[in-house]
């Protein structure tokens, strides 16, 4: 039997009359998800060995969730530090004009998805991978297509790799963290693009890249500052975007600074504002300590339109939400009367956020009189 080419077993099973239409697939290594780390895996195994995989995810191609990413997000870091070793992410270049001038350039989604598409079929016509898409793996070396039903397994000789436990959840895709109340509706933060109607208010929940992301896109929009509430569950830490650079001069300068304050550092506390300090980190508030570091990459010019937004809520995170209230683990906020329209999720990770948009004839979401408290 040649690597990669199925064969049908059919079998009966027990108390049945349709037919057991598995396909054994002869490979030597299973790689469940063709996300970044999938890919990357992949990549650097089939240059280095003679092997066969099969490769599969349950979207239609490559890329993971880029595949389901909001439209306006980009890398947050240069391409170069991105992608598979063998085929590198953009050319390499600055940016000419706007405001990271000097910096490398950062794809955007629809770049990102067609780099995988290019690899993955780059790594196909190798005859080195079969790419089983649109397939849900079942356990014990396994998987059903998600289109035809039909079951495929490999040899108990196959190696299984699972590259989707480190995939992150996307808004789009999973059920609200929290519960809603009639009247309330909720939309994930791809649905900003295209809401129905125009707001008077934005309330966007989350600490992470994806919610710094949203508030900068609707700044840069026209939407005014003062018609956005940030519900900041905790502060992050988030890395200075002019130090995080592929040219090794500034890389390793950025290293060294990171090393010296580590040297000097008498608490974990104190190493964040010895780097913050050194131009490493960047927080949005400088009166409030972060407690989190997750370590997205931001600009100053980001930085600056983030600042704009002074109605910041630091209640813990969204518990439940109804017309006129926001119920959080550290308190309450009090809602707009009637508010029609909420977009993101709330997560404790760098892709969650949902923003609550608030009918024109609605006053603005402000904090209760409870007590604020970070966490």
């Amino acid at each position: 039997m040649k690597r990669g080419i199925p064969v049908k077993h059919e079998s009966v099973t027990e108390g049945a009359i349709v037919q057991d239409r598995t396909v054994k697939v002869q490979a030597d290594y299973l790689v469940v998800g063709a996300g970044a780390a999938g890919m990357a895996f992949v990549d650097s195994l089939i240059h280095n060995a003679d092997v066969h995989v099969a490769l599969l995810d349950r979207r239609h191609s490559a890329g993971g969730h880029w595949l389901d990413a909001y439209p306006f997000v980009r890398l947050h870091q240069a391409s170069e530090f991105y992608g598979v070793v063998s085929t590198p992410l953009g050319k390499g270049e600055r940016q000419a004009v706007g405001p990271e001038a000097g910096m490398y350039q950062r794809a955007t989604a629809p770049e990102i998805v067609a780099y995988y598409a290019r690899v993955l079929e780059s790594m196909v016509t190798s005859g080195k991978v079969t790419f089983h898409s649109n397939s849900e793996y079942l356990g014990g070396r396994r998987w059903i297509s998600r289109l035809s039903g039909r079951h495929f397994a490999v040899p108990d000789s196959c190696r299984v790799v699972n590259a989707h436990y480190l995939a992150p959840d996307i808004p789009a895709q999973t059920p609200t963290p929290f519960s809603v109340a009639d009247g309330v509706h909720v939309i994930p933060v791809n649905d900003l693009v295209r809401l129905p109607e125009i707001p008077r208010q934005f309330v966007i929940v989350g600490s992470g890249k994806t919610a710094t992301d949203a508030i900068v896109w609707l700044l840069d929009n026209g939407v005014d500052p003062s018609a956005i509430c940030w519900l900041r569950p905790r502060d992050p830490w988030m890395f200075n975007r002019a130090v995080v650079q592929p040219d090794p001069a500034i890389n390793l300068g950025m290293v060294a600074d990171i090393l010296e304050a580590a040297c000097e550092a008498t608490s974990p506390d104190d190493l964040f504002l010895h780097m913050e300090a050194a131009g490493v980190m960047l927080r949005v508030d400088p009166r409030v300590t972060p407690s989190m570091a997750k370590t997205p990459t931001l600009a100053h010019w980001e930085l600056d339109r983030l600042r704009t937004v002074e109605n910041v809520v630091r209640l813990g995170h969204i518990r439940h939400v109804e017309p006129g209230r926001v119920v959080c683990t550290g308190g309450e906020a009090a809602s707009v009367r009637r508010p029609s329209r909420i977009s993101g999720r709330a997560r404790a990770t760098s892709s969650s956020i949902r923003s609550l948009a608030a009918p024109a004839s609605s006053s603005p979401l402000s904090r209760s009189p409870r007590p604020e408290r970070a966490l």
